[in-house]
């Protein structure tokens, strides 16, 4: 795909992507081979606008897909039309737009709601912290989801998990990083608590929708990004005008949302929401298998030029010590993110001592 076509957005056309398949109004009724009634199956459109350009690979791709899911389990009844960003409301504005009934959800990552409630910045993930599976754990089990919904039903939200990166690149340098000192002044598009732990490593943190991302690193508005992984890094052509690719720490296991309005998701009926919550189950799945997959197959293609590179260990000693001083202060200024914190601290700590005698243990065992 060229990067052209990629990013090319506000081009298309302004309707929006519909979901295709065969429409079945009717449906007949059968107990003993007796046909007791035929009767018109209502019908349930929802609108869900995205944070991504129209089929964006693996994200949007990803939100097609579930909106297709859906309505070949509910039989046609549960039509979800998904509209690329830009085409109802601006990348950035889904939520508002959601939480103002102004559409019925949105797809996008929690992260980018820090500024409503620091809090969200958690959901959306932790810098050297979990990963994408530990984080789902967490989010089920270990009582993150809980603590989501009630924090969202303040701006009439239903939230639900709508997929995850997996393990993120730290992102594409023009410059190589020698050490600490490198990163004084550098603008970077970042966001999330990775955004504050950069910024308080002298990094000045700048947050842009995807679309915007390239043309800003190419004229020198940003001298540096980090985005998601080789698979879609290599789609938006950053490898063409940075040459320092560096391995990640601040994103380990990104989640994605797929989010409806609070009001409108309790009036749906109960086989709808069934079908809403196993199809998000399905994306998050499937989204995380093909990130593994196209980022391996991706990081064998990128040009030769490409340094692959790990940032020097003073940036992470400082990263750590910055970072427990972003939880502090944030902690301390807010006691929604003090909360969530504590639950998500609570699961690490019971999660680590399993994942070092299992997985981190059965790694360094096959490497």
């Amino acid at each position: 795909m060229k990067r052209r076509d990629f990013l090319a957005t506000t081009a298309l056309s302004a309707s929006a992507f519909m979901i295709n398949g065969c429409h079945r109004p009717y449906e007949n009724e059968k107990d003993d081979n007796q046909t007791i009634s035929t009767r018109r199956r209502k019908k349930t459109i929802l609108k869900l606008a995205t944070s991504w350009p129209a089929h964006f690979p693996i994200m949007g791709t990803g939100v097609d897909r579930f909106a297709k899911l859906c309505y070949e389990m509910s039989g046609g009844t549960l039509e979800i039309k998904v509209y690329p960003k830009d085409i109802l409301v601006p990348a950035m504005e889904v939520f508002d737009a959601t939480s103002a009934a102004q559409i019925d959800a949105f797809h996008s990552g929690v992260y980018y709601w820090k500024g409503k409630n620091s809090a969200f910045s958690i959901f959306g993930g932790m810098p050297l912290g979990l990963t994408s599976e530990e984080m789902i754990t967490w989010l089920k089990f270990g009582g993150g989801y809980s603590l989501w919904q009630e924090l969202y039903e303040k701006f009439n939200l239903y939230p639900l998990i709508g997929g995850t990166t997996g393990p993120q690149m730290g992102g594409w340098f023009k410059k190589e990083i020698h050490s600490l000192s490198d990163l004084k002044g550098l603008k970077m598009r970042i966001p999330g608590l990775g955004g504050e732990v950069m910024q308080k490593l002298g990094v000045n943190p700048i947050l842009l929708p995807p679309g915007e991302i390239y043309t800003s690193l190419e004229r020198g508005t940003i001298d540096a990004t980090e985005w998601v992984g080789p698979a879609l890094d290599s789609m938006m052509g950053f490898a063409k005008i940075a040459r320092y690719y560096y391995t990640g720490w601040h994103e380990p296991g990104s989640i994605l949302e797929v989010t409806f309005n609070k009001i409108r998701w309790e009036k749906l009926s109960k086989e709808h929401k069934a079908i809403i919550t196993a199809a998000t189950e399905d994306m998050t799945g499937y989204m995380l298998q093909e990130f593994r997959y196209k980022n391996a197959k991706a990081l064998q293609q990128l040009p030769q030029q490409t340094k692959i590179k790990m940032f020097p260990n003073d940036i992470i000693e400082a990263a750590k010590i910055a970072l427990n001083e972003v939880l502090d202060k944030e902690a301390n200024a807010n006691n929604d993110f003090k909360r969530v914190l504590e639950s998500y601290q609570e699961f690490a700590k019971l999660n680590k001592k399993w994942d070092d005698i299992s997985t981190k243990n059965f790694l360094e065992i096959r490497d």
